[in-house]
């Protein structure tokens, strides 16, 4: 008789404790598509809700199966449940009892492209068989578009690089593996230069971006930038763009010579002043001189002594009244002016002493 009763209490208590959670509606939303790249990994975004409560994570156990054969499962708490190809790749990141049910497989083959659905199971412990309550939502599963070509990441640059002003690049890849997001690398810049984002596009898509700051120089000019993008499971693909580095405002090559001419011509021109009030200054003074020679003195004649009035001969004779330096610098007009002026006085000294003998 007791054994009866204790047998009626169990199952009331599952009544009460089944019946309000299963008569409860219940809600799966699962991304209906996603791309993934084969050999890496996809990240599938799932919740799912009901109207009769939150449960503990422990009363809940969550399966991955094929669409059309159930008990294909690529995911289950028990990994001999799993199917041999799935087995120790797929894990479920989501916590059930916040009602996140997200799973992630790794290693992607090409054949792998579902649909795959999720089924919620009520069990009273983790290690008991489940109940007869569960629900597979397989209206709500998710189809795989594989990839089989490199995913390539884009350069955005907003403007020119200029000479000595901070630049800024950014690299950017479109993912579903946000568990294990591609690293972006470049070919050049500091760690201080360079900083990530990852965004989350919705939808199981993720955008990740690296952004490069640096100041380009003029050995800059014409040289390629390379961003490289390296995914789980080894895969790598890389995009390059050659910088044209807008050169700074620079008149130097204008300023520099105009100033050395003109400091030339300056100096050209007081060098020229220099000589000609030289020359001015040294002709006056052989002016002076010429002017104070005596005219009718026939005894001397300066401080020269005259020479034979055999002045036809003396003409030629390399006369040394003359001054050879002063010829030099005031040419052939001087020397011309200077060889007439002592024949003249040669000639009125012999006159003078032909007339006293």
């Amino acid at each position: 008789m007791d054994k009866k009763r204790n047998i009626m209490i169990f199952c009331l208590l599952m009544a009460a404790t089944c019946c309000p959670v299963f008569s409860a509606e219940w809600k799966a939303t699962v991304v209906k598509q996603l791309k993934a790249l084969v050999s890496s990994c996809v990240v599938v975004p799932c919740s799912f809700t009901h109207t009769g409560g939150e449960l503990p994570a422990s009363k809940l156990r969550a399966i991955w199966h094929r669409s059309d054969v159930k008990t294909q499962n690529i995911y289950h708490e028990d990994p001999t449940k799993i199917l041999d190809s799935f087995k120790g790749r797929t894990q479920l990141l989501g916590k059930l009892g916040q009602g996140n049910c997200t799973l992630e497989i790794i290693q992607i083959k090409d054949h792998e492209n579902g649909p795959f659905c999720f089924r919620i199971e009520l069990v009273l412990t983790p290690d008991d068989p489940p109940t007869k309550e569960k629900v597979s939502f397989v209206e709500d599963c998710v189809d795989l578009k594989m990839h089989h070509d490199e995913i390539k990441p884009e350069l955005h640059q907003p403007k020119t690089p200029v000479q000595g002003k901070p630049f800024t690049i950014t690299c950017s890849v479109h993912h579903t593996c946000p568990s294990h997001k591609p690293e972006l690398s470049w070919s050049r810049g500091k760690a201080d230069e360079i900083s990530k984002i990852q965004t989350n596009m919705d939808f199981g898509n993720w955008k990740s971006e690296s952004i490069l700051t640096f100041i380009p120089e003029e050995k800059d000019d014409h040289t390629d930038l390379t961003c490289t993008a390296v995914f789980n499971g080894g895969l790598k693909s890389s995009t390059t763009i050659t910088l044209y580095v807008k050169r700074t405002e620079n008149y130097n090559h204008i300023i520099i010579p105009v100033t050395v001419a003109v400091g030339t011509a300056m100096i050209f021109g007081l060098l020229c002043i220099f000589m000609v009030k030289k020359y001015k200054r040294r002709i006056a003074e052989l002016q002076s001189r010429d002017g104070r020679r005596p005219k009718g003195d026939i005894v001397e004649f300066g401080n020269r002594q005259p020479k034979s009035c055999s002045y036809r001969g003396d003409l030629d004779d390399g006369d040394d009244f003359m001054n050879t330096a002063d010829l030099n610098v005031y040419k052939t007009y001087q020397k011309v002016s200077d060889k007439v002026y002592d024949q003249h006085k040669q000639q009125v000294y012999c006159y003078h002493a032909r007339n006293h003998l």
